[in-house]
């Protein structure tokens, strides 16, 4: 057995966490192709809820969480913890207890590879998780090993210490730090002007006609 703790990375700068807070991940997917969790990752509060934040890594295997309640102490505000349990969907490693303890951290909230417990509790401290449902069965103090602030997956998304996490009602998006901005602005700008084509729609015009489509198969008919 052992354990891979490494530092704390570099927190996200804040304007441009305020700007994440505002953009949609599936707008987000109008552009960029990497970086989207598998979607049976998803609020399990089912709230229409948006965060955003660093990300803090973290891999523990099977049914042992040793690390993970070793390493809730060093977590901050704006910190998302990301938990890849490497393949394990059976043991619940997140609930009322571990919940409590994350949430006096400070930290923004939880993005789980695997299954959670005890969702009313999750509710009832306000922590905000996206994972891949409920399960029973939890994990328990084995002392087997784990890593911290390391490459982990997610959802089959390489995810890196430091890395942005945006988490919606859609799902969950991860970009390294240096792609972000420009993904979320261009985002933004969508965002900006969509009030205006959907009026559009309403009054009469054609989706087909406003993307382009309709140009395309009109080309191509036989």
């Amino acid at each position: 057995m052992s354990y891979t703790v490494n530092k704390m990375p570099d927190q996200i700068d804040e304007s441009l966490l305020k700007k994440c807070l505002k953009a949609e991940t599936a707008t987000i997917g109008h552009k960029r192709h990497m970086g989207f969790v598998n979607r049976q990752v998803q609020n399990i509060l089912n709230e229409k809820k948006t965060i955003a934040g660093t990300a803090v890594t973290l891999a523990i295997p099977g049914q042992d969480s040793t690390l993970l309640h070793h390493i809730i102490q060093f977590l901050r505000s704006g910190d998302i913890l990301c938990i890849d349990r490497l393949g394990d969907d059976k043991h619940a490693c997140l609930g009322g207890g571990v919940a409590a303890a994350i949430v006096a951290s400070g930290c923004s909230g939880v993005i789980l590879d695997g299954p959670c417990t005890d969702v009313p509790e999750l509710k009832e401290y306000g922590l905000q998780v996206w994972c891949k449902g409920n399960s029973p069965i939890t994990t328990r103090i084995y002392n087997i090993g784990g890593s911290f602030n390391v490459s982990v997956s997610i959802g089959g998304v390489v995810t890196n210490p430091g890395d942005v996490v945006i988490a919606d009602f859609s799902g969950v998006l991860i970009m390294p730090k240096d792609e972000a901005e420009a993904d979320v602005d261009w985002a933004l700008e969508k965002q900006k002007a969509e009030p205006a084509t959907h009026k559009k729609l309403f009054n009469g015009s054609f989706i087909g006609d406003l993307s382009g489509a309709s140009n395309f198969v009109k080309q191509k008919e036989n």
